[in-house]
């Protein structure tokens, strides 16, 4: 009896192994892929979206734009075009939450040091302010890396028009004029086709390494 069970141990071996593998197998196959959401202006607050895109359910995607930046360069769409990109609105005089959203940005700018493919972009909220000299005095103040992040300024209807109808981040204010706006402290996933693939707090530390684990998997959803 014992020399039959010797003659089949062998195989038996292999048969836990392969079964093993067989297992890990079917496992990775039933594991669901986790993919981000294609945020529409229907899934956002209405408070947040220009009223006439509140009904839409598809095909949002950010409008072309053209910015100048802390370089005295003009930033187009195009510029990030084929790129991962993180969108934020800000002002350089803001005493509460930008600093705070802009010291998140320089922690996000370390992280992605070694991913090309993934760019940041500012835009204020106050442009008869933060003018190209405020922008660049800010930015080297910062260490904002030209190469990969721009901080932006323009026409003030055009960055309103742009964070209402396209990034839907900022509420109307009833103060001011017929284009001033309240920023939020939201930071914007952007994918390379322009489509918003996330909104986190750009206040929050806890936030900042949920949207580095989201650019992970947008990663790998490219790669597809």
């Amino acid at each position: 009896m014992i020399q039959f069970f010797e003659k089949y141990k062998r195989f038996a071996g292999i048969m836990i192994v392969v079964s093993a593998i067989i297992i890990v197998l079917f496992y990775r196959a039933l594991k669901p892929i986790p993919v981000l959401p294609i945020y529409q202006p229907a899934m956002v607050a209405t408070e947040l979206v220009d009223e006439e895109l509140q009904h839409i359910k598809k095909y949002h995607q950010i409008a072309d734009f053209s910015f100048i930046n802390q370089n005295g360069k003009t930033i187009t769409q195009n510029d990030y075009k084929g790129f991962i990109y993180v969108a934020d609105f800000f002002f350089t005089t803001c005493p509460t939450i930008c600093p705070i959203m802009t010291d998140n940005m320089v922690f996000l700018q370390q992280q992605l040091t070694d991913i090309p493919n993934v760019k940041l972009l500012s835009h204020t909220v106050t442009p008869e302010i933060d003018s190209v000299p405020v922008l660049k005095k800010y930015a080297l103040k910062k260490g904002v890396d030209d190469s990969r992040w721009n901080l932006v300024t323009g026409e003030k209807k055009e960055i309103y028009s742009l964070a209402r109808a396209s990034y839907m981040v900022v509420k109307t204010s009833v103060d001011g004029g017929p284009f001033d706006m309240i920023h939020t402290e939201n930071f914007v996933l952007v994918d390379p086709q322009g489509r918003i693939r996330g909104y986190y707090d750009g206040t929050q530390t806890e936030a900042m390494q949920t949207l580095l684990n989201d650019i992970d998997v947008l990663q790998q959803e490219l790669k597809k």
